[in-house]
């Protein structure tokens, strides 16, 4: 009968060494106070190393008295509240203002080809491109009612809860309908818009923040946050109010679409304007998004931005979105081709 294996039998990396011990000590070294510790129990070398790998885990509670273990950060789980978004749309002569036409299909091809001769090509291969009409003109508001479209259904996508109202602003503000999280009542609200053919002579912002206010109250009872979204067209009407310091509880975006700068109009007076309004009654991060480019893309692109939710987003200051397509074509013909020999000017 085989008789098991002494501790000082076995190899060095098995010894199970003593809980309240940092290494072996001999015999010899220990120190006088230190009393006798019991062995532990004696088991197979497979046994030992067994045991070792499932205590290598190691438990970091505080023992001897140590101070406790640094708690690991953890983010609680959270939903973000559901917006009541109020879009208040300029609707002023100026808003029936002509934007800049897109390119032909036949030319934006020829330019994408790289190649000079591409519309040469297709105006002889197609004999009634020359002839084909213009394109119509896009108007500031059509181009407006597009991206208010183009930003409800995509904030439904998103979640199919949040809500949406619309209004107008003239010499002041007028409600079109009540929140709604429908999307036939939301299409129906912004096709009801329309520029008309006067020039307001002022544009009083006051009603629309009392507006938002009394529904910013409501949509908090309701667990919600309300945000506003100002679409303004005037390039030399400053907008005034007469709201006084309150506690903010809605936060106002403002999309301001201008002429060029000409004797007539200042749309830098104006803009700064707005800045303040935001800066005034604005809750969380704000965006003024401003645009003098006549392009309906432009538009678009600054809508979808402004579906990022308030409790999202970072200061305006730091936004580098959205990035600036750059073609490298150009580069890379002009970059050496590596399989090609070196040709000597000699």
């Amino acid at each position: 009968m085989g008789c098991e294996p002494r501790p000082c039998d076995l190899p060095n990396e098995a010894i199970v060494k003593h809980p309240f011990t940092a290494s072996p000590i001999a015999r010899t070294e220990r120190p006088q106070h230190f009393q006798r510790l019991p062995r532990p129990t004696r088991r197979r070398p497979t046994e030992i190393l067994r045991h070792r790998r499932r205590a290598a885990p190691m438990d970091h509670g505080p023992r001897h008295g140590g101070s406790p273990p640094t708690p690991m950060f953890s983010l609680p789980p959270s939903r973000l509240p559901l917006e009541d978004i109020l879009f208040c749309v300029d609707v002023d002569a100026e808003g029936r203002s002509e934007m800049k036409a897109a390119p032909a299909s036949s030319s934006s091809s020829a330019t994408a080809s790289g190649s000079p001769g591409a519309s040469a090509v297709s105006g002889a291969s197609d004999p009634a491109a020359g002839s084909r009409p213009a394109r119509p003109a896009v108007k500031r508001m059509d181009a407006v009612k597009q991206a208010l479209m183009l930003f409800v259904h995509s904030k439904l996508t998103m979640c199919p809860d949040h809500r949406f109202a619309f209004a107008s602003l003239g010499e002041t503000v007028s409600v079109k309908n009540e929140f709604s999280s429908d999307s036939a009542s939301a299409i129906e609200a912004i096709r009801s818009l329309a520029a008309t053919e006067t020039r307001y002579a002022k544009a009083d912002l006051t009603q629309l923040f009392k507006i938002a206010y009394e529904e910013g109250k409501r949509a908090e009872l309701q667990g919600r946050l309300l945000r506003v979204v100002l679409i303004y067209c005037r390039s030399s009407t400053r907008p005034q109010h007469q709201w006084p310091v309150k506690q903010k509880n809605f936060t106002m975006d403002i999309v301001y679409m201008h002429d060029k700068p000409t004797a007539d109009n200042c749309p830098q007076k104006v803009y700064d304007v707005l800045v303040d309004a935001l800066e005034h009654v604005s809750q969380y991060e704000g965006y003024i998004l401003e645009t003098g480019q006549g392009l309906a893309r432009v538009l678009f692109r600054q809508i979808c931005i402004l579906l990022s939710h308030p409790l999202l987003r970072c200061n305006q200051d730091d936004l580098d979105i959205p990035k600036q397509v750059v073609k490298k074509t150009l580069a890379i013909e002009a970059a050496p081709n590596e399989d090609s020999p070196p040709v000597s000017s000699q």
